[in-house]
């Protein structure tokens, strides 16, 4: 969506401004009626569309074709020219939603500067129409867990007040789906839902991304805060954004106003704003990458979001989730886990968190078996584990210590592991190790594992000799 169509029933300026626009490097397509031109919008849509206010020997003038462009392509800008202009038609032109009004006769000079700031508007319209399309998902929450009941309880407090909310946790964890949760149970759940994100958008293109830009002859370009009006803007990973944007966000948060690039009018906004990082904004704000004003004015509310690993209770039902997403949206294999799969998802390690869950359950369901449940042998990046002859491949480490000491080191880190699982329940570990609750306290003891809220550790002392 990158040519112009020009549409003018008079052939030697269509031609004229065609043979102008390729010199400068643009395709151009000519329409000389209505009828063509509704044609060649339907046929593809323009990157910019020239249009002549009085065409002769057609079913519509320009303004009806502004009109029907308008309601039916917003995103594409159309620039009126006409040899008949006046303040009236140019007023009215404009208020159809034209960009920019021409007369005829035009400076060249004139023209190519309007051509490409309209341009530039449309490609602005279509970059904030895909970031606020980004992951749009449901805000559905899934999970069990003492974590995740934790999260939820927190959310369900501030998801009717109007307070700011900082979201904090690892890459992954959810944050957004956090953020939209609260925005789908508050009083502005009829609102838009904007997300902004501070790390995919270059630093010189954040602010007009934001604030929109306004051209000296009236036409403007919304930015994502006026997308956002009347409901929640969220900043995601916010210490990507720039120290010169910054310190304007902060002024729309003081009075909820702000100018748009190239404006001089205030635009009023009402927005509710969340926020989100997996840094430490402290640690930023000591190096001079963050101002303390705005993280006082955006962490009212602070949130942590935890990671997969405080959560292992949630793996299942979270992979059973996947696995009935995928089937749907992509076609994929409806399947499900077996057991033994089940719990090796449990026990597996998730520095990319719910993300990485998700990429590893499209990942099976791509290239594993098409039938049948999900069985752990199909379950990536997992170098231990049963061998198909039944032999039990170990790691390198526990390969080199004697019989006993790898004893130990395999029972310490196979009951801790498991108590991780379990969020710290010591009746349901011991339940699923097949011990008495008793016997498992001593066993731990023995070896030098001390359990807590979020799992199991194992103490600084020298453990106990396991037993026989």
């Amino acid at each position: 969506m990158s040519d112009i169509l020009i549409v003018d029933d008079e052939r030697d300026i269509r031609e004229l401004i065609s043979d102008i626009l390729k010199d400068e490097g643009f395709t151009t397509r000519l329409a000389g009626n209505s009828d063509e031109a509704m044609a060649a919008v339907a046929e593809e849509r323009p990157g910019l569309m020239i249009l002549d206010i009085w065409l002769k020997d057609s079913n519509m003038d320009g303004i009806d074709i502004l009109k029907c462009i308008k309601r039916d392509y917003p995103e594409v800008p159309v620039v009126i020219i006409s040899g008949h202009g006046n303040i009236e038609i140019a007023v009215a032109a404009i208020k159809q939603g034209a960009y920019d009004f021409i007369e005829k006769p035009f400076n060249i000079d004139q023209l190519m500067v309007v051509i490409r700031r309209s341009m530039e508007t449309s490609r602005l319209r279509r970059e904030n129409l895909a970031l606020k399309q980004q992951s749009s998902g449901p805000a559905e929450m899934l999970g069990e867990s003492p974590a995740f009941r934790t999260l939820i309880s927190q959310l369900d407090k501030v998801t009717k007040s109007n307070g700011r909310v900082m979201l904090t946790g690892p890459a992954g964890s959810g944050k957004e789906l956090a953020a939209r949760y609260i925005h789908a149970n508050s009083n502005r759940a009829d609102g838009p839902f904007v997300c902004v994100g501070c790390a995919s958008i270059e630093p010189d293109r954040m602010e007009e991304v934001l604030f929109g830009r306004e051209s000296e002859e009236g036409g403007t370009a919304p930015g994502l805060l006026e997308e956002a009006n009347g409901g929640v803007i969220y900043f995601d990973e916010v210490a990507d954004m720039p120290l010169g944007t910054q310190s304007k966000i902060l002024r729309v948060l003081v009075d909820q106003t702000f100018l748009r690039v190239g404006g001089s009018d205030k635009v009023q906004v009402d927005l509710r704003v969340i926020s989100s990082t997996n840094r430490n904004l402290e640690a930023e704000i000591e190096a001079d990458r963050f101002r303390r004003e705005l993280y006082h004015r955006l962490n009212v509310v602070p949130i942590d979001v935890p990671s997969l690993e405080d959560r292992r209770e949630d793996v299942p039902d979270l992979a059973a989730y996947f696995i009935e997403a995928l089937s749907r949206e992509q076609g994929l294999p409806l399947r499900e886990l077996s057991s033994e799969a089940s719990a090796l998802l449990q026990t597996m390690s998730w520095p990319g968190n719910i993300r990485q869950l998700r990429n590893v359950v499209e990942r099976i369901l791509i290239l594993g078996e098409a039938t049948g449940d999900i069985e752990a042998r199909e379950i990536p990046g997992e170098s231990e584990g049963p061998a198909e002859d039944g032999r039990v491949v170990l790691s390198g480490t526990i390969a080199t210590l004697p019989l006993r000491e790898a004893r130990e080191a395999f029972e310490r880190e196979y009951l801790m592991t498991q108590i991780s699982r379990f969020g710290g329940n010591i009746s349901r570990t011991a339940e699923f190790v097949g011990m008495e609750r008793s016997a498992l306290h001593r066993k731990l003891k023995s070896l030098g594992v001390v359990t807590g809220a979020k799992g199991a550790k194992q103490t600084e002392e020298e453990p106990e000799p396991a037993e026989p």
